[in-house]
């Protein structure tokens, strides 16, 4: 098995509710995400996947999410899924497996960082 792993960043404004009672309040991050997709083979040019196409995949996604109120956006505009670290990752994880669907990749992790020291990491089962 092989793996990839590619940094990308976004920056975006958040709030949750139920959490510590500064989350509360409309903040913003300057987030670090680490992508890590995973497969068996390498193509006819010794690769997994060029690097180019998986960072263009991520950048799309992070278009989605840069510069944003997060809590507006469609998929996290419900209770059930408010714009955590956690959610975020699963987000990501779920966009980038769809547009990597036939490619023979898997989303094996995506890691939120909202700074330096705290971090979320998705593994898609």
């Amino acid at each position: 098995m092989f793996e990839l792993k590619v940094v990308t960043h976004f920056a975006a404004a958040h709030q949750l509710q139920m959490v510590a009672k500064k989350c509360e309040n409309l903040h913003g991050h300057n987030w670090k995400v680490e992508t890590v997709v995973a497969g068996d083979k390498l193509n006819d040019a010794g690769v997994l996947i060029d690097f180019g196409v998986l960072k263009q995949h991520v950048r799309e996604l992070m278009t989605r999410l840069d510069h944003k109120f997060l809590n507006e956006l469609e998929y996290f505009d419900t209770d059930e899924c408010p714009p955590s670290s956690e959610t975020i990752a699963v987000y990501l994880a779920d966009e980038l497996q769809k547009k990597m669907n036939g490619e023979g990749l898997r989303v094996k992790s995506i890691t939120t960082w909202e700074s330096d020291n705290a971090c979320a990491t998705y593994y898609p089962e």
